[in-house]
C-alpha cells in the first residue's frame, strides 16, 4: 500500500469510502454486514487506513455498520472520518445533537477527521451562519479532541469554495473533492486544487471514478488506454491519474463488492503516474467524451443581453451540460433551487433571440425545453 503523509500520521493513499456499500435485495438501507465485513477484514490486512462514512449514507446505516466492522480492531490502527450533513438545511441547528448520536453509532469517541459535508451553494451561507453555531461547536470539539482534524468537503463551484474559505479556510486542515480525469476540466476541478494550494490545505479525493462512469468506458476509448498500459485496468487509469497529482493525499473509493476492493488495493500497491504522452491520450479521450453530449458554450455572455428574461444562460447550458454528461445526478437540481422561478431553465420563452447572436450557433431554446423535461424527470 502506498501511504501518504498528513502531519505526523500515515494514510493510506487509498480510502475506504463507505455510500456505496452491498446490500441485500436491492434495499439501499439494508447492509449486507457480512460481505462488507470480509471487505474491511481485506482491506485493513492490506494496509487501508482510512475509512469513511457519514450521516446519511445507506439512509443512516452506514455509520452503524462502520462502528461495529470497525470496532473488533484496536481504534489506533484505522484513521475514521464522518460529516456533519448540512446538506439538509433541517440540520443546521441540530449540529450538537447529531455529532453526540454519530460518536454512539459509530461506537467511538472521537473522529480523526470530520467535514463539513457538501458545501455548496445551496447550503453556504447557512454554513457561515453563526447563529447555528455550526463551526464554533465543531471548533470545540477540536479543542476536546474528540475532532483531531476538521477539513470539508465540496461540490459547489469556485465562487462559493471562496466564499466558504474566505471565512473559515485557515481552520481547515483538508478539503475534500471530486477529481477525476473529466471532471478535471468539465466541473473545474484544476482551478479547484490550486484554491486549496493557495490556503495551504491538502487535498482529499471523492468520486475518482465518478460514480462508475469510468470503470468501462467506449470500445474505442479503451483501445486506446490498453495500448498505451496492456496490463494496465481501465478501472486502474482513473486512479493512475490521481498518482500524477501531488496535491492529493487520500482517494476515496465507494467500493461495493470484494471484487472492487482486491482490484484497487492492487492498484494502490504501486506509484505509477501517468507520463506526460499518457495524460496528453487521457485528455483526447475526454474531449471525444464531452464532445459528444456537451454543448459547445464558451461563456461569451453575447447572448445575455438578448434574453427578455435575464436568464443566466451560459450558467444553464453549464449545468446542462453537466446534468446531460451524468445522465441526471443532484448537482443540476441542487444548484437551481438556489434561484428565482423565473431564472430557470422553464422561463424560457423561446424566442430564439439568443441564438441570432450566439457564435457557437447553439440551439438555446431547444436546450432549455430538453433541460427542464430532464428536470421533472429526474
Amino acid at each position: 500500500m502506498i501511504y501518504k503523509q498528513f502531519k505526523d500520521i500515515k494514510l493510506s493513499a487509498l480510502g475506504f469510502g463507505t455510500m456505496r456499500l452491498p446490500v441485500k435485495n436491492g434495499v439501499y438501507s439494508d447492509i449486507d454486514e457480512v460481505a462488507a465485513g470480509e471487505m474491511f477484514d481485506y482491506a485493513i490486512s492490506h494496509g487501508v487506513n482510512y475509512f469513511d462514512t457519514a450521516w446519511g449514507y445507506h439512509d443512516g446505516e452506514s455509520e452503524r455498520v462502520v462502528g461495529r466492522l470497525l470496532s473488533k480492531y484496536p481504534r489506533d490502527k484505522f484513521y475514521l472520518a464522518s460529516k456533519f450533513p448540512g446538506y439538509d438545511l433541517a440540520n443546521m441547528d441540530k449540529v450538537e445533537s447529531i455529532f453526540e448520536a454519530q460518536l454512539e453509532k459509530c461506537k467511538t469517541d472521537y473522529f480523526d477527521f470530520y467535514l463539513f459535508h457538501n458545501v455548496c451553494e445551496m447550503n453556504v451561507d447557512s454554513y457561515l451562519d453563526e447563529k447555528f453555531g455550526i463551526f464554533e461547536y465543531l471548533k470545540k470539539q477540536k479543542e476536546n479532541g474528540r475532532i483531531k482534524h476538521l477539513g470539508f468537503s465540496a461540490h459547489g463551484d469556485l465562487a462559493c469554495m471562496r466564499k466558504f474559505l474566505e471565512k473559515y479556510g485557515e481552520y481547515m486542515e483538508f478539503g475534500q473533492l471530486q477529481i477525476n480525469y473529466i471532471d478535471w476540466t468539465f466541473q473545474n476541478a484544476r482551478e479547484k486544487v490550486e484554491l486549496l494550494n493557495g490556503y495551504g490545505i491538502p487535498v482529499w479525493v471523492m468520486e475518482p471514478l465518478r460514480g462508475g462512469k469510468l470503470a468501462r468506458l467506449a470500445d474505442e476509448y479503451e483501445s486506446k488506454l490498453k495500448a498505451a498500459r496492456p496490463s494496465e485496468p481501465i478501472p486502474a487509469w482513473a486512479f493512475r491519474f490521481l498518482q500524477s497529482l501531488p496535491e492529493v493525499t487520500v482517494t476515496l473509493s465507494g467500493m461495493s463488492d470484494f471484487d472492487q476492493v482486491k482490484a484497487n488495493i492492487a492498484t494502490f500497491e504501486e506509484y505509477k503516474p501517468l507520463n506526460a504522452e499518457e495524460l496528453k491520450t487521457l485528455a483526447e479521450i475526454v474531449d471525444s467524451m464531452l464532445g459528444k453530449t456537451a454543448l459547445p458554450c464558451t461563456a461569451c455572455r453575447y447572448c445575455t443581453s438578448h434574453c427578455p428574461q435575464g436568464l443566466n444562460i451560459p450558467d444553464l447550458i453549464k449545468l446542462y451540460n453537466e446534468h446531460r454528461f451524468t445522465g441526471g445526478g443532484f448537482i443540476a437540481p441542487m444548484v437551481l433551487n438556489t434561484i428565482p422561478d423565473d431564472k430557470r431553465p422553464s422561463a424560457c420563452v423561446g424566442c430564439g433571440s439568443c441564438e441570432n447572436v450566439c457564435p457557437q450557433n447553439i440551439k438555446v431554446s431547444e436546450m432549455m425545453k430538453d433541460f427542464t423535461s430532464r428536470l421533472k424527470n429526474n
